[in-house]
């Protein structure tokens, strides 16, 4: 065979593995450049429709309850054995109705419409938790206020602070997530 013809052949075949290796690694960048767009917008998703409101709703409660004992002149609202001071429950009775039970409302209202966007394969006790101390306060309030049922004032559950920082800490990590996703994003794009 012609050394001419040798040399050209050889040049095409690197030429061809040449092109075949920058072909394959700019599929393999494109779909890792997807895979990554696809996850940022769940994660944006996430944070706008789910962990953003329900940390912000869980902010908010915790500055309403702080205002709330302040205005009792103390940092608690019932007693060791659960009563309240009869002098308290009206105010009690009037944040009741229009501060906490509509934020927890709302809350509620986030987890049954956005359960999707959950982190995890399943809900989280502590949220469990959560729809349990609203709903057992929810019902047992509205009796009252329908067919004077006498209760407690207050839900069978405390309210589960280990929702709060299930909530935060998820949103954190969220956070951080959506950080380095875009910074993969935007790196990839150079």
């Amino acid at each position: 065979m012609d050394t001419a013809l040798t040399a050209a052949l050889i040049a095409a075949a690197i030429t061809a593995i040449g092109w075949l290796a920058n072909h394959f690694l700019s599929v393999k960048a494109a779909l890792d450049r997807r895979r990554h767009e696809t996850r940022l917008a769940h994660v944006e998703k996430q944070l706008e429709q789910l962990y953003g409101p329900l940390l912000f709703l869980i902010l908010e409660g915790k500055s309403a309850f702080r205002d709330f004992c302040q205005t009792l002149g103390r940092n608690y609202v019932f007693d060791g054995n659960g009563h309240i001071r009869p002098d308290d429950l009206k105010t009690w009775l009037y944040w009741v109705d229009n501060e906490f039970m509509p934020r927890n409302l709302a809350i509620q209202n986030l987890l049954a419409s956005k359960a999707h966007l959950i982190v995890g394969e399943r809900m989280p006790d502590s949220y469990l938790s959560f729809i349990d101390h609203y709903n057992s306060w929810r019902v047992r309030h509205l009796r009252w206020k329908e067919e004077q049922v006498p209760y407690t004032w207050h839900a069978k559950t405390n309210w589960p602070d280990q929702f709060d920082n299930d909530v935060i800490k998820e949103y954190e990590k969220l956070k951080g997530l959506q950080i380095r996703l875009a910074s993969l994003v935007r790196g990839m794009e150079a």
